[in-house]
């Protein structure tokens, strides 16, 4: 009873810290886009996923005539996730905060009309067919509870799929008590170094096939992973 109480304990603080990170987001997303020019910001995120996306290998997608037969799943896509440059693909877009984006004038539902939108957080969503690509992108350190996620992300790519997930990872082990404790970084719940990442992707039955130190800063390195089915683990 005092193990099965200890549990329920930290499910709630989970919970709730997730909610305030939330909310930090939301907020952080208004101040952040205040005064932006709107059509400025939409070109610029446009050419950060495209330069992103040829990085990792996956060039050849971007081009128009191989987008008709794509499926992608954009999990949380924010306001101008890399479903920009996918206007012809068939793009799955979820995001807790979708309703939250539509009073931001940089966020259009009808300019992106081969995009279904899905408003609610990942841990909840059900995806209803399996997809070429998944993108995650600067989300897994925001959700709620990371092994959920990691196994919504494995359920949703097709047998022969791509998932790409970047995160930011601690550099130095020292700091991830502090950060939790604080926190530091009250809108990435979730502190967590590359290692236990790449652990929470096998344990999901996912498996890194390459690695990019994307960008290297102070205290975190920015990594973006790419996975495949792990059929050995079946």
């Amino acid at each position: 009873m005092y193990v099965r109480r200890i549990e329920i304990d930290r499910h709630s603080v989970g919970r709730l810290r997730w909610r305030i990170a939330q909310f930090a987001e939301s907020r952080w997303w208004r101040r952040y886009l205040a005064g932006r020019d709107v059509r400025a910001y939409r070109e610029w995120k446009e050419t950060y996923w495209r330069t992103l996306v040829a990085a990792v290998g996956l060039r050849r997608t971007l081009e128009a005539d191989r987008q008709y037969d794509l499926r992608i799943l954009d999990a949380g896509c924010g306001p101008a996730g890399v479903f920009l440059v996918y206007p012809r693909a068939s793009v799955t877009a979820v995001d807790p905060l979708l309703n939250y984006y539509e009073a931001l004038p940089h966020f259009s539902r009808v300019h992106h009309p081969n995009v279904l939108w899905v408003p609610c957080a990942l841990e909840e969503y059900r995806p209803e067919t399996v997809f070429d690509l998944v993108y995650c992108l600067n989300v897994l350190n925001h959700v709620r509870d990371l092994e959920t996620v990691l196994r919504v992300l494995a359920k949703a790519l097709s047998p022969a799929g791509t998932l790409v997930l970047s995160v930011d990872a601690h550099r130095r082990e020292w700091l991830k008590p502090l950060f939790r404790s604080v926190p530091g970084d009250v809108l990435h719940p979730h502190q967590l170094a590359l290692g236990e990442y790449l652990s929470a992707c096998t344990h999901a039955g996912l498996r890194c096939t390459s690695r990019l130190l994307y960008k290297r800063e102070l205290i975190f390195d920015y990594w973006v992973l790419t996975l495949k089915h792990d059929l050995t683990s079946r």
